[in-house]
């Protein structure tokens, strides 16, 4: 971290406190608090740490009134236009784009390591048939632990590498064996002469019984559905990988936490409860129905997939995405599927709408990259799962990153205490 330059005076009651501030590559400065409590005996009230950094990090940098997210300095409309997932893994993970050379050897490594442990497809069966594929995940992932214990000393870099290079080529296979097994279809391995998106694709899709061809449409969609997952700043998933590294606890276990934060449908479930909301819609005709709801204060329904809680003027990851969108659409036509015929009628619609304009709430990534799922044959069930497999490497990068700092110590959040004082316990037959 690069010496402050500047400092804050903090006064409270007769004491004062020079507090320094630190000034980042890009975004506002950042007051240092770390020995706020020490010097002055008072510590911060901020829940959601909204507006407290963590931790210092070189991956990932959103600003979101300008609608900016940037990959390593890299923007992400770029990265999504003109590199590829595994590309943008590289970068994640090592800092810079990779050479020819150093992305064939990465991509050799991700491809050769894709399968699972065989006796891993025990662990499926002991799940119910309807068991939700993120709940299979969550247990399979960090049931890894056990199977691949070669690689959980956090304290050896070669075999933190390892691990890293084994999450990001299983994770597509433990997500398509958790969608085969909720559908009662046969698991389908993963083959070494397909890219990571056909690879994925057909692992979901295939069947013994005939053979699957992927189209390089849906393949150029579904990574860019990954590489615009990848990765995005401290968000909570992120977070709870970090409070959970900070633990010592090994790679398996904290992906798998990440897993569970994603699972919640205020973070990574937006896009299913996108779907969701289209299904309720119905038909085009209803549109006009649930517009004037929205903008109606007294009514709890909101539009899902517009808008978004970090970015104030517009998602840099829709604009790509709405490409995709409109290239699967093509593909897969829309005339007789009501929810796609809903979803671009409310697209359109939403955008001519001033309201819509003047708050600022345009279709997110969320809601195209539900609508290209969808058209894919995606179950909501399964979008989550997806989002999980996408920013698998997002999180082992700052999973990579945190162990490599040197300020690192266990996460504990302090708290606003508001309970009960001190008092003493009375005998059951006086009370």
């Amino acid at each position: 971290m690069a010496e402050s330059t500047k400092s804050a005076t903090l006064t409270i009651g007769d004491k004062t406190v020079e507090l320094p501030i630190f000034t980042p590559t890009s975004g506002p400065d950042v007051l240092d608090i770390r020995k706020l409590y020490g010097q002055a005996g008072v510590f911060t009230y901020d829940p959601g740490f909204t507006s407290t950094a963590s931790c210092d990090s070189t991956i990932t940098f959103i600003d979101g009134d300008e609608g900016i997210l940037t990959h390593r300095g890299y923007p992400i409309g770029e990265l999504a236009e003109k590199s590829h997932y595994l590309e943008v893994c590289y970068l994640l993970l090592y800092g810079e784009l990779p050479s020819p050379t150093e992305l064939e050897d990465f991509e050799a490594r991700v491809t050769n390591h894709t399968m699972i442990h065989e006796q891993m497809i025990n662990f499926f069966r002991g799940f119910r048939r309807d068991a939700p594929p993120m709940a299979v995940m969550v247990g399979v992932v960090g049931a890894m632990s056990a199977f691949y214990h070669d690689s959980t000393d956090i304290t050896d870099e070669w075999q933190r590498e390892v691990a890293s290079i084994r999450l990001i080529a299983k994770m597509p296979t433990i997500a398509a064996m958790a969608y085969k097994y909720t559908i009662g279809q046969p698991f389908v391995y993963p083959r070494n002469d397909l890219d990571y998106a056909s690879n994925f694709l057909r692992m979901c899709f295939a069947v013994p019984a005939e053979d699957y061809v992927v189209d390089p449409i849906l393949s150029r969609a579904m990574d860019r559905i990954f590489t615009l997952h990848a990765d995005h700043e401290q968000n909570a998933s992120t977070s709870t990988v970090r409070l959970a590294s900070s633990s010592g606890a090994n790679p398996f276990a904290c992906i798998a936490a990440g897993i569970a934060c994603l699972w919640g449908p205020s973070h990574g479930g937006a896009n299913q409860a996108c779907l969701e909301m289209l299904k309720e819609i119905g038909t085009p005709d209803r549109i006009p129905e649930f517009i004037a709801r929205a903008k109606d204060k007294d009514d709890p329904f909101r539009l899902m997939g517009f808008g978004h809680r970090v970015y104030k003027n517009f998602d840099p990851r829709a604009t790509v995405m709405k490409q995709s969108a409109d290239e699967v659409l093509e593909l897969m036509g829309v005339e007789n599927n009501p929810i796609l015929q809903v979803a671009k009628e409310l697209e359109k619609q939403a955008l001519e709408d001033p309201y819509f304009a003047d708050k600022k709430l345009f279709p997110n990534v969320d809601f195209y990259s539900g609508i290209i799922l969808e058209a894919m044959g995606f179950p909501t069930s399964m979008f989550t799962p997806i989002f999980a497999l996408a920013r698998t490497v997002g999180w082992i990068s700052q999973w990579k990153e945190q162990l490599n700092d040197p300020q690192l110590k266990i996460g504990r959040p302090r708290q606003l205490y508001q309970g009960e004082d001190v008092r003493s316990y009375q005998d059951i037959e006086k009370r």
